[in-house]
């Protein structure tokens, strides 16, 4: 049975907080069309997701929950694709890739939860909580994506030189050290 290590487990009131309100809080954060883009195929993903854990709570009959999953991992593909097809500019990023890679291990843990039966009874092992938690993380790793490419725009929009990410004195006398040390 593939299980949530407890030492990961949410809060016992996060189960109650919405996918639907993950929303505003895009649409409140968005300047680029491509974030949009990005922003309005996340926002399906969480209302999908919000029916599916409510689905779950009602049931885990595999008749029940498995056509919820099944629609799930549909949108999933379906949102993957949107993103694999985003400007160039995205994928310099490292939360791109992460962000595609969460995905794909939701698709696969969704895929693991479909086939892991309980040989005695037809009862699916995905927990809605677990559901909850591992989709909410997928989600988190989109919104941080949307958010360093925001912040990524102000940058090259901003005139004149930069000193983000600039060595500041200390660091660059560690750094002259440690080359010193090196070359011997």
């Amino acid at each position: 049975m593939n299980t949530i290590p407890a030492s990961s487990q949410q809060p016992a009131h996060f189960p109650s907080v919405p996918f639907g309100g993950l929303s505003n809080f895009l649409r409140s954060q968005l300047a680029d069309e491509d974030s949009c883009i990005l922003s309005e195929g996340m926002q399906q993903l969480a209302l999908h997701a919000e029916g599916v854990a409510a689905g779950l709570r009602l049931g885990r009959q595999r008749e029940r929950a498995a056509p919820l999953l099944m629609d799930m991992l549909t949108g999933l593909r379906e949102h993957r694709s949107l993103v694999v097809n985003l400007s160039l500019s995205w994928r310099g990023l490292y939360e791109y890739a992460a962000y595609l890679q969460a995905l794909n291990n939701l698709r696969v843990l969704i895929g693991q939860w479909l086939l892991d039966v309980d040989p005695w009874g037809d009862e699916l092992q995905v927990k809605p909580e677990e559901f909850a938690l591992v989709t909410w993380r997928t989600l988190g790793e989109g919104m941080l994506l949307i958010d360093m490419y925001e912040q990524w725009l102000e940058r090259e929009e901003s005139p004149g030189p930069s000193d983000f990410g600039a060595p500041t004195e200390p660091q660059k006398e560690r750094a002259q050290q440690w080359w010193q040390r090196l070359r011997g």
